[in-house]
């Protein structure tokens, strides 16, 4: 049996632009490599899920999701915006420690 390709999609929603979210890339193999590689480069997180990769790369680019996959495209977009606020908060620690040893030298 033939290994299966890496298969990456990437997503754009802007709440205060967009319906509802855009496929942006789909790729297999090579283009999914490229695509992880802009992602990684970009600090975009990344949420595997094969099964919604192989629904969404059936999509149009540049269009929006249908209405059927919204839940499942919902349950990605709070994995990001729960990195998202980990980060925050991450950030906003790493900063006062340097704060508080700035003052104590």
């Amino acid at each position: 049996m033939a290994e299966e390709k890496k298969m990456a999609v990437a997503l754009r929603y802007d709440v205060d632009k967009d319906k509802a979210p855009l496929i942006l890339a789909t790729g297999r193999g090579p283009m999914a490599d490229e695509i992880l590689r802009l992602a990684d480069e970009n600090k975009i997180p990344l949420y595997e899920d094969p099964e919604l990769a192989k629904l969404l790369s059936k999509l149009e680019m540049d269009r929006e999701i249908p209405p059927e996959l919204y839940t499942l495209v919902a349950e990605v977009l709070f994995f990001i915006y729960k990195l998202d606020r980990m980060s925050e908060r991450k950030e906003k620690l790493i900063n006062k420690m340097r704060e508080e040893r700035a003052k104590k030298r």
